[in-house]
């Protein structure tokens, strides 16, 4: 009788359909006989291995993707974005300041490198920080601001102030000056310019546009030169996260600060991770169509419905990432740690809600 290694046991069910092809029953039945264990793959498996398994080396980073390096003995870097106002980043996370006469605006507070935010201001001036901007309500981007020190006026969206209240997370104070549509901060002549577009990684994530340095900040939505983060980053709207995506590739600005990776975007990256995912949709929708529901399932679990669903829309995955490897596999860096990700949120996206 076929024994499974202590990995297929602990591999979801239809994940382990399609990963275990080195591990063959003793008979071919055999995969039948245990309920729940691994059998058969599927067939035309893709190069990319799926979710579940763990791959010795991931394809190369693109150089197209890097940024300068960090200095390890001080954990992050600055980059002069123009007219007194900066980035910092440990090139993973990405937040901003802005110096005006009489102190400093900070945007988000990471989690990983808030405690680096006070000495890299000091680097530039000594004016305290007096107000913070909430990009979204995310604890990874500003669950960091009690490093910041002080009592700084907090500014975010009134929907980022409904998620904060409802956390009541003490290392995410809730924002003491709100706004629904667009809020103008004016201090000593700078001017950051705030608005709302819409659900699409979560409610209240805004744009934070300075005007004089044509600088565009927008967290969880473009990831320059990367595949983004699993799911479109978690995004609650994919729809939403579309047109946001393509909302900023067509606004003008000269510089995107996307709040991770390790550098900041240009207006190629944005129409290149538009094509991407253009490409997506389309690949997830060809795939639903010409999959069959119901093939390949046993026939002892054609009473379950959630077990013929389940092979259904692996299939439409696999074919959603053959069709996308060959083009996309050497242009995204980190595509073969999402791709799977992002095809099964696309085809999930497609049948809830596209008509």
């Amino acid at each position: 009788m076929f024994v499974p290694s202590r990995f297929a046991i602990g591999c979801a069910v239809l994940l382990c359909l399609k990963t275990l092809p080195a591990v063959a029953p003793a008979r071919a039945s055999s995969y039948q006989d245990i309920p729940g264990q691994p059998g058969e793959p599927y067939p035309n498996r893709p190069s990319i291995a799926p979710l579940g398994v763990r791959i010795g080396k991931h394809l190369p980073v693109p150089e197209s993707a890097k940024g300068p390096a960090i200095d390890p003995a001080k954990g992050y870097r600055i980059q002069d974005l123009g007219q007194a106002l900066y980035m910092v980043t440990d090139n993973g996370y990405q937040s901003m300041f802005m110096v005006y006469n009489s102190g400093v605006v900070v945007v988000d507070a990471p989690l990983s490198y808030a405690q680096y935010i006070p000495k890299a201001i000091a680097e530039i001036t000594d004016k305290p920080i007096t107000h913070l901007i909430y990009s979204h309500s995310h604890a990874d981007h500003i669950g960091g601001t009690p490093m910041l020190g002080g009592h700084p006026i907090i500014i975010a969206h009134e929907e980022t102030k409904r998620l904060l209240a409802r956390a009541n997370d003490p290392t995410r104070p809730v924002p003491t000056v709100t706004f629904k549509d667009n809020y103008t901060l004016e201090l000593g002549g700078r001017t950051l310019e705030l608005s709302y577009h819409g659900n699409a990684h979560e409610p209240g994530n805004i744009f934070i546009y300075a005007p004089a340095q044509k600088t565009l900040m927008v967290v969880d939505v473009v990831f320059p030169g990367w595949m983004p983060w699993r799911r479109f980053a978690l995004a609650q709207d994919i729809p939403g996260y579309f047109a946001q995506v393509q909302e900023i590739n067509q606004m003008e600005w000269d510089t995107l600060v996307p709040g991770h990776v390790e550098r900041t975007g240009t207006h190629a990256d944005v129409a290149l991770q538009l094509e991407f995912m253009n490409d997506l949709r389309t690949a997830a929708r060809q795939a639903l169509k010409s999959t069959k529901v119901g093939e390949t399932v046993a026939p002892v679990d054609s009473d379950n419905p959630w077990a013929v669903y389940g092979n259904y829309i692996d299939r439409v995955v696999i074919q959603c990432v053959n069709e996308l490897t060959p083009k996309w596999s050497t242009k995204l860096a980190a595509y073969d740690v999402y791709i799977w990700d992002q095809c099964y949120a696309m085809e999930n996206s497609l049948r809830i809600d596209e008509p």
